[in-house]
């Protein structure tokens, strides 16, 4: 199976899943892209940005940014990995770089890597035009449970709804986020930390470390999981936490901390 690997980190959850893939003796890295994240369109950009502070005020969206370190920074020391360029560097992957995921650099890029299936690793909104051209489409892997958590950020909002849970899903790319047919998904019990940011990296992290091997057995057997995929339907959705709800979050883990320390 060849595939390419289109992502927007060097670190992290791109370079661990790269590093197990080459231990496959049947999957075959074509090309890594990386998406620079480059603005293109300023005004629908920040049109965007707009609608969601509105959303979950000024606030929430600044407590949204301050938390993005916990899923970056704090979970990079429990994954102890080079960067994914180092590592095609060492195995001769080709690494490409484009300003933008679904601007006209990706799309030449993905016809140049010729691959059977692609795969999608902490984008955002991929359009049709990308994820139809591989032979096979892509697949995404969303580091929650799906449909419950559509778009959400893991962790928290199942902390938000006193589960002690989190999880993975290992999904085919449609035209919407994370709505696509389901391969695979599976639940991992919670490991309660003496605060909330500690809880978030350190079960992220696991999350991270254990979708890698699922992920490899799923494109090893693509076409027993393709024939039993499960399509979704009645999906929750999620965004930024409202700085209510973030309170909430707080007063969960709390419950649900000392209720496992008991």
């Amino acid at each position: 199976m060849d595939i390419l690997i289109l992502t927007t980190n060097i670190e992290g959850s791109a370079a661990l899943n790269l590093r197990e893939l080459l231990k496959s003796d049947t999957i075959s890295v074509k090309m890594v892209i990386y998406n620079k994240g480059e603005i293109l369109n300023k005004k629908k950009y920040y049109h965007k940005r707009i609608k969601k502070v509105l959303k979950v005020g000024i606030c929430g969206a600044l407590n949204g940014i301050r938390m993005r370190k916990w899923y970056i920074d704090d979970v990079l020391p429990y994954l102890k990995n080079d960067s994914i360029d180092v590592i095609c560097k060492k195995n001769n992957i080709p690494f490409k770089t484009t300003p933008s995921i679904n601007c006209s650099k990706t799309i030449e890029l993905f016809k140049m890597a010729n691959a059977d299936l692609g795969l999608s690793i902490g984008n955002t909104y991929i359009t049709s035009k990308i994820f139809t051209v591989p032979k096979l489409g892509m697949l995404n892997i969303h580091y929650e449970e799906l449909p419950d958590y559509q778009n959400a950020t893991g962790i928290i909002w199942q902390i938000y709804n006193r589960s002690n849970k989190t999880g993975f899903t290992i999904h085919k790319i449609d035209k919407h986020i994370d709505t696509g047919p389901i391969f695979y998904k599976e639940k991992i019990d919670l490991v309660f930390k003496k605060n909330l940011r500690e809880t978030v990296s350190y079960n992220y992290s696991r999350v991270l470390q254990k979708s890698t091997k699922s992920l490899r057995r799923v494109i090893e057997n693509f076409d027993y999981y393709h024939k039993n995929s499960i399509m979704q339907c009645n999906g929750n959705t999620y965004t930024t936490p409202t700085i209510t709800q973030y309170l909430k979050i707080k007063r969960n883990f709390k419950l649900l901390r000392d209720n496992v320390e008991k």
